[in-house]
């Protein structure tokens, strides 16, 4: 039988474990700065076709809402 000390432990460094996974995904990374950036410039970033390169390159560019450099190709004029 386990004490509730280290059954608490157990579920605490599972639960650790996954987040980091989760969080090491680069495509997973990429797409939530898309959503991020989508979230501060409104309809001037183009969301989709953001999140759409992430997956075709595999999330090796990850689009960075304070850089310009990383964001202009997501970038649209609002009529």
């Amino acid at each position: 039988m386990m004490c509730p000390m280290r059954s608490i432990l157990v579920v605490f460094f599972t639960l650790a474990t996954l987040s980091f996974l989760v969080e090491a995904n680069p495509i997973g990374v990429c797409i939530r700065n898309c959503a991020q950036c989508k979230k501060m410039f409104g309809p001037y970033f183009e969301g989709q076709l953001c999140a759409d390169a992430c997956v075709k390159f595999k999330g090796k560019i990850i689009p960075d809402c304070e850089d310009i450099a990383s964001i202009a190709p997501f970038l649209s004029k609002f009529d």
